[in-house]
């Protein structure tokens, strides 16, 4: 998604003259056409996120319209003290962009990992953080963060490729639908359900993808959905705490829809103590491949 958020971009800086954007000497081979179009509004502060954070939040306050870019686990973590005070609490429209999420930078391991970026941002107030699952999103999702007043979150990771027509970017969409349970997941880590070499199971889930954080209302076709089926199951590439799952618990629970069943299919860290590639840590947290569909078929058979 890299290359398709520097396109889109490019795109809104040719409307947005008050656009600034900040990288930590991140996004080699994919910012250089930003750089160049962008000019003396682009600001490249080296390895110093908390200070990027809080240039960022003065340019803010002046007027202007920055954007934050680095790993995930970089842009949200190291600097976290710095978006707490200096943005979120004034709710200033700071952009943070995280490429890499979850697991994304593979075999780099659990430094460059972030597991928790999520969670560290719903925490915060007055932020929205927003969750592209495809590369068609990107473009949308820097459109509607340019629009938000406040702060954002931006998660990037490598994109999903839904089989079926994509809808359009949106806090719910319905996937696909399907029998006998209910998944929603966040993030292209969905993929993994459309790789189940079972295409039978695959056929009794119904797949919802979240778009944005806090969550929304439920739609009341997913509602209905949950109450018929009974069986609802999260998929997320992040820890359970302050995950997709924790949210939708407390957004079922206030609504008054309580499923038979509800399992959360998240990160397990590092079970192995071992590291790899982004995928292989997904087969290992059971987010994808034989584990992930025998979880699957164990809960539709229960």
């Amino acid at each position: 998604m890299r290359a398709d958020f520097a396109r889109a971009m490019l795109a809104l800086r040719a409307r947005r003259p008050e656009l600034v954007f900040i990288t930590t000497d991140l996004g080699y081979m994919a910012l250089e056409g930003i750089a160049e179009a962008f000019g003396e509004r682009f600001l490249n502060a080296g390895v110093a996120e908390q200070n990027a954070v809080s240039v960022a939040a003065g340019l803010a306050r002046e007027g202007q319209l920055p954007w934050v870019y680095s790993m995930a686990a970089f842009a949200v973590l190291r600097p976290y003290a710095q978006i707490r005070d200096n943005v979120c609490l004034p709710a200033l429209p700071v952009k943070f962009v995280g490429n890499g999420g979850g697991y994304g930078y593979g075999i780099m391991g659990p430094t460059h990992h972030a597991l928790e970026d999520v969670g560290a941002m719903r925490a915060l107030p007055n932020v929205r953080i927003y969750l592209p699952l495809a590369t068609a999103d990107v473009p949308e999702v820097v459109e509607a963060m340019a629009a938000d007043p406040g702060p954002n979150y931006l998660r990037l990771n490598a994109p999903a490729r839904i089989p079926d027509a994509l809808p359009p970017f949106a806090p719910w969409r319905r996937l696909k639908r399907g029998r006998r349970g209910v998944v929603v997941s966040m993030g292209p880590v969905v993929q993994g359900l459309y790789d189940l070499m079972a295409p039978r199971l695959l056929e009794e889930l119904e797949i919802w993808s979240v778009g944005t954080l806090p969550l929304a209302d439920l739609p009341a076709e997913l509602a209905a959905s949950i109450r018929e089926k009974g069986r609802l199951i999260t998929l997320e590439e992040h820890h359970l705490a302050g995950g997709l799952g924790e949210a939708l618990s407390h957004r079922l629970l206030t609504s008054g829809v309580i499923p038979e069943s509800f399992t959360c299919l998240c990160a397990a860290g590092y079970p192995s103590g071992r590291h790899g590639s982004q995928r292989w840590h997904q087969e290992e947290s059971g987010l994808r491949g034989p584990t992930l569909a025998s979880r699957l078929e164990g809960i539709l058979r229960d």
